[in-house]
């Protein structure tokens, strides 16, 4: 699909990979819907990228569904959506204390599990909804963001892996359900980048991370991640698959 001149949604994209993902696609030529939990965030990059700004929670569907009827109103119908939206969090299913982590792991796949099946289904219905833009009847692409953890998962990770892995689950099944309509589905799974949760990591615990990457050697940047996007959403053949993203890494369990 050609990105020049489509409209694009990105959720997330108030930071890291979202925000690297909205400015990319922003300069490719298409025009971008920056949705973001903070409305501050949003509007500074949509206002960097002439953009639309929208806050809301993925995880709400009744706020995601206005964001959808308004970047139909402001722009036009989304053809390219990529949920960049997420939450990390680490809690051992049976901690020191003795406690339970049952809140922590429900709203870790609230956000990032079922957020994204949110975004995807509204995406999916506004795709559906509009003509097709070439012979091959394509009417849209929608990229989700699992993680290397949905396969690796560490210790103190199983929430954060379990909702990662629903996400690379679903990717197939939506992408069979969807192609009808000529709607392709992908995921990638990022390994370690540079975001907000690797920014607050001691100097010590980020060198032994990086250590563990065969090559290249250091975390990805969120512009890789991003022109991975626009690799998936230009080449019409890549649909229903979980791409890894990661230098090659195989996290160890601790």
């Amino acid at each position: 699909m050609q990105i020049d001149g489509q409209i694009a949604l990105v959720t997330g994209a108030g930071s890291g990979l979202g925000e690297a993902t909205a400015r990319r696609l922003a300069a490719q030529g298409a025009r971008v819907a920056v949705m973001d939990l903070t409305e501050a965030a949003a509007r500074r990059v949509a206002d960097d990228i002439g953009g639309l700004a929208i806050a809301a929670d993925v995880a709400d569907p009744a706020a995601v569904g206005a964001g959808f009827v308004r970047v139909s109103a402001d722009l036009g119908t989304p053809r390219i959506v990529v949920n960049c939206a997420g939450i990390g969090s680490a809690a051992r299913i049976l901690p020191r204390d003795g406690g339970l982590s049952l809140e922590l792991f429900e709203r870790t796949l609230r956000v990032n599990l079922y957020g994204s099946y949110v975004v995807l289904s509204h995406a999916a219905r506004a795709m559906a909804e509009a003509a097709p833009l070439d012979a091959d009847g394509a009417r849209g692409v929608i990229v989700n963001t699992a993680s290397v953890a949905w396969q690796d998962g560490q210790i103190g990770q199983a929430a954060y892996a379990a909702s990662k892995g629903g996400i690379a689950s679903l990717t197939l099944p939506a992408a069979r359900e969807l192609a009808r309509w000529g709607i392709r589905v992908m995921t990638i799974a990022p390994g370690l980048f540079e975001t907000a949760m690797s920014a607050g990591l001691p100097a010590e615990a980020r060198a032994a991370l990086e250590a563990g990457l065969p090559f290249p050697a250091r975390m990805g940047k969120p512009e890789e991640y991003a022109m991975l996007v626009q690799a998936i959403v230009e080449n019409p053949l890549l649909n229903g698959e979980v791409i890894r993203l990661d230098s090659a890494v195989r996290l160890q369990p601790k």
